[in-house]
């Protein structure tokens, strides 16, 4: 059941502030053509290295392919359900730039579409995706797979994942790059963000590169 905008806007309010007061760390991130930035967009004048075929699921079961997303922008997230800090922060800075775009261009929120690709299928099946999910934006599509579908997935988009045992919960966390990336309506890459970038400029970046 997605969750109510009360608990969305809390949500979205607790982790604002966790970033804003926790000094999250930067994750590594490379590709052969860009550089890391700390915040804003890095656009590419030639062809990056990053985007290529997946086939994964959604949280609704639904088989998802970059044909399905043809004549629409991605702004994809690499991530868990389970990360403690980053990721959620990450996908309310999504939900929070998308949330203002639609306020002042509706016409361009409406030709982007918000993709959270889980790094942890082992836990992240499609009803814990699905209930992640609807914390978050209302269009967000979570998809997940197979752990070879997303080794796939993360291999044509640059990221690095890493499993990180923690001894002391008996358990394991996800060590992982935390980029945003915006592919075009061809399915080509047009830039990337910082996941800690302010939200009201990811906005105004989306907006450049739509209206282009």
């Amino acid at each position: 059941m997605p969750a109510s905008p009360l608990v969305r806007a809390a949500l979205i309010f607790a982790v604002g502030l966790a970033l804003l007061t926790g000094g999250l760390a930067l994750w590594r991130f490379a590709t052969p053509s860009q550089p890391a930035t700390v915040s804003g967009a890095v656009s590419s004048s030639g062809a990056a290295l990053i985007g290529g075929a997946f086939e994964l699921v959604d949280q609704d079961g639904t088989t998802r392919t970059p044909a399905d997303f043809s004549g629409r922008f991605m702004l994809i997230y690499f991530g868990y359900s389970y990360c403690p800090d980053v990721c959620p922060t990450s996908l309310s800075v999504m939900t929070q730039a998308l949330d203002l775009l639609e306020e002042s261009s509706p016409e361009s929120a409406a030709r982007i579409v918000p993709v959270f690709i889980t790094i942890d299928p082992e836990r992240d099946t499609v009803p814990v995706m699905k209930d992640y999910a609807a914390h978050f934006h209302p269009a967000m599509v979570a998809l997940t797979g197979s752990s070879e579908q997303v080794a796939q997935a993360a291999k044509a988009y640059r990221v690095f994942y890493a499993k990180v045992e923690d001894e002391s919960a008996g358990d394991y966390l996800m060590d992982h790059s935390s980029f945003f990336y915006l592919m075009g309506p061809d399915g080509n890459y047009v830039a990337h963000f910082a996941h800690n970038a302010p939200p009201d400029e990811i906005a105004e970046a989306l907006q450049g590169h739509v209206n282009e």
